[in-house]
């Protein structure tokens, strides 16, 4: 038996509907799991909550795109949808074809000048946020961070105080009234990386032999999880970065205790001597002691770190007792050699790496 046309139509409409319902259920589910953020003791890095211009300006130049983006879906999408339904095969008649349109003008201008006037929409939006961004004016009061990338960790060297810091960056709010931003020199020491902290500024790419430059103002104080984001190794995934952003007097306080000298305790010369009579000396530094080395992190205030390996692991003893002795079993593939020492003398330096604060 022959369905009914009207009853064919029907069964056709529905059938889209059912589908335009799933899509719009699953457009709402990705939305849900982008703006919900897990309850955690620090921010999550999400460009959907942006602290500083750099971000904040990006943010919005995203959802201009978004929204053109979606005014195109539901445009095409609509047109399909009247199409099936104008067009769609019939019962009664199988083999009709619709009627064949050749030299059309006004579609042939629509489907021209709409798509130039979009492009050229997202050009000029684009280059004013690239423009405002790179071309920012640098005030007097902005803080100057030389920001290192090395397979796989992150240094951070402040020229004007003299201190040198891994993975954790630390930086001063920017008051509205009276902004001061921090402006990053950014270097490569091996490959490519990328510096992005999303709710702070875009990614900027660390190159071999090339000088780049970003800034951020934050406008609140705290932490915000960054990470790298050009693949560059075995350990990419755990180049992890944080920025801690602290009132003025907050980051003076840390810059002052930075530079402060390293001062060791007769207790701690075993471990200080196990230090100097390992390869440990070529990687590190530790100001005041015959380590000199630059193919790892400064380890002079090691533990006002809350973390070690780059953000792998919290900077407990239990952990860098572990790093040292077995780098892998924190953090695959990196580059950072197992000591294989004794017990005696993996206790001592670990208590000794423990008063570097």
């Amino acid at each position: 038996m022959k369905k009914r046309p009207h009853k064919a139509g029907i069964e056709r409409l529905c059938r889209l509907i059912f589908v335009l319902l799933i899509l719009c259920f699953g457009v709402a589910c990705a939305v849900r799991l982008c703006l919900a953020a897990p309850q955690t003791q620090h921010p999550v890095p999400s460009v959907l909550k942006p602290e500083s211009t750099p971000a904040d300006t990006i943010y919005h130049l995203s959802f201009l795109v978004t929204a053109i983006n979606l005014a195109v879906f539901a445009v095409v999408f609509g047109l399909l949808v009247y199409v099936l339904i104008r067009f769609g095969r019939r019962a009664q008649d199988p083999n009709r074809e619709p009627a064949q349109v050749y030299g059309s003008t006004q579609i042939e201008l629509a489907w021209t000048v709409i798509p130039v006037l979009i492009v050229l929409v997202l050009f000029l939006a684009t280059g004013r946020v690239i423009h405002g961004i790179q071309d920012a004016r640098r005030p007097d009061s902005a803080a100057e961070v030389t920001a290192i990338g090395h397979q796989f960790w992150w240094e951070f060297r402040y020229p004007k105080y003299g201190v040198v810091t891994a993975n954790e960056l630390h930086i001063p709010v920017s008051d509205p009234s009276h902004p001061s931003p921090t402006f990053l020199k950014l270097l490569s020491a091996d490959t490519d990386h990328s510096f992005w902290v999303p709710q702070l500024a875009g990614k900027t790419d660390l190159i071999p032999n090339r000088t780049n430059e970003m800034w951020m103002d934050p406008k609140s104080t705290g932490i915000y999880l960054g990470q790298c984001a050009q693949y560059c190794g075995t350990q990419h995934a755990k180049m992890l970065l944080r920025v801690t952003v602290e009132t003025q007097t907050e980051f003076d306080d840390w810059i002052r205790q930075q530079q402060k000298p390293v001062t060791s305790t007769s207790n701690e010369l075993p471990g200080q001597r196990v230090f100097e009579g390992t390869a440990c000396v070529n990687c590190h530094a530790i100001e005041g002691t015959s380590a000199n080395g630059r193919f790892g992190p400064d380890l002079t205030h090691l533990m006002s770190r809350s973390t070690i390996a780059s953000g792998a692991a919290a900077n407990t003893a239990e952990n860098l007792r572990l790093w040292i002795q077995n780098p892998d079993a924190i953090k695959p593939g990196s580059l950072m050699p197992a000591m294989k020492l004794s017990e005696p003398d993996l206790d001592a330096l670990v208590k000794y790496l423990k008063t570097l604060e």
